[in-house]
C-alpha cells in the first residue's frame, strides 16, 4: 500500500487511466473494463483495475489540479510500477474551431504553474507526450475515423481567472485549450522514465460561453476512452 492508494501489489495495471473525476473513473470502469474490481476508495479517489480485450488496465481517479494529480502519478509509478499513464479528462476550448466534444490530444503542456520553478530556476522547461502513446492514440483516432486536434494545451492553477479575456493571449500563440494536469503529468513521467500522454474532451469553450452539465462530464466522453484503450 501507499498513503493514498490502497491497492496490493500487483493490483494495478502497468498502464493506468487518470481521469480528474473518480465518479468518471467509476464509469471507465464500470462500461469499459471486464470484470473490474475496485482497489481504492481512500479519500473517494476510486481506483478500479479490470481487462479491456483480454488486456489488464487500470483507471485512477486523481482530483483537480497539478499537485492532486502528482500524488496519485508519483505512487502509481513509485509504489506500483507503473509504467504508462493516460490522462482523460475535460478542457476548455481556446479556439473557435474546436466546438463541445471535440477530442484534442496534447502534444505539449504549457502552464501558470509554478511547479518546475525550483526544477529549472530562471529557466522554462517544455513537457511533451510520450511520442509512442502519441502515435497509437492518433493512429486507432483515424483508423475508427474519430475526429482528433493535436496540439499545445495550457495547464492552469486557476480555474477561474480574475480576467475573462486572459486566454485570448494563448489562444494567439495557437494553445488549443486550458485544463489543470498535465504539465505536471508530463514532467513527472520524464523525470521517472514512464510513458505519459493527456487526451482530452471539451466540456466548455471560452469562445462562445458554452458548457456541459457535470453527468455529461461523467459518463458521456467515450470517444476519448476509446482511444485511450486503443493504445493498449
Amino acid at each position: 500500500m501507499s498513503i493514498h492508494i490502497t491497492a496490493e501489489k500487483g493490483q494495478v495495471a502497468e498502464t493506468v487511466l487518470l481521469p480528474g473525476d473518480p465518479m468518471r473513473a467509476k464509469w471507465i470502469a464500470e462500461t469499459f473494463f471486464d470484470d473490474p474490481y475496485c482497489y481504492n476508495e481512500v479519500r473517494g479517489m476510486f481506483g478500479y483495475t479490470g481487462t479491456y480485450k483480454g488486456k489488464h488496465v487500470s483507471v485512477q481517479g486523481t482530483g483537480m489540479g497539478i499537485p492532486s494529480a502528482l500524488i496519485y502519478c508519483h505512487e502509481l509509478i513509485n509504489d506500483y510500477g507503473v509504467k504508462k499513464l493516460i490522462r482523460v479528462g475535460s478542457a476548455g476550448s481556446f479556439q473557435k474551431d474546436i466546438q463541445l466534444r471535440d477530442i484534442v490530444i496534447a502534444m505539449a503542456a504549457s502552464s501558470t504553474s509554478g511547479i518546475n520553478n525550483s526544477r529549472f530556476i530562471n529557466s522554462d522547461y517544455s513537457p511533451t507526450a510520450s511520442y509512442e502513446l502519441f502515435m497509437k492514440a492518433t493512429q486507432y483516432a483515424q483508423k475508427y475515423n474519430i475526429p482528433i486536434k493535436a496540439g499545445n494545451v495550457l495547464s492552469s492553477d486557476e480555474f477561474y481567472e480574475d480576467d475573462p479575456n486572459a486566454y485570448k493571449h494563448w489562444a494567439d500563440y495557437g494553445v488549443l485549450c486550458v485544463e489543470m494536469e498535465t504539465a505536471g503529468l508530463y514532467t513527472i513521467a520524464a523525470k521517472f522514465d514512464v510513458k505519459a500522454l493527456t487526451i482530452l474532451t471539451i466540456s466548455d469553450s471560452l469562445v462562445t460561453g458554452e458548457v456541459t452539465t457535470s453527468k455529461e462530464r461523467e459518463t458521456t466522453f467515450s470517444k476519448m476512452i476509446e482511444i485511450a484503450l486503443g493504445t493498449l
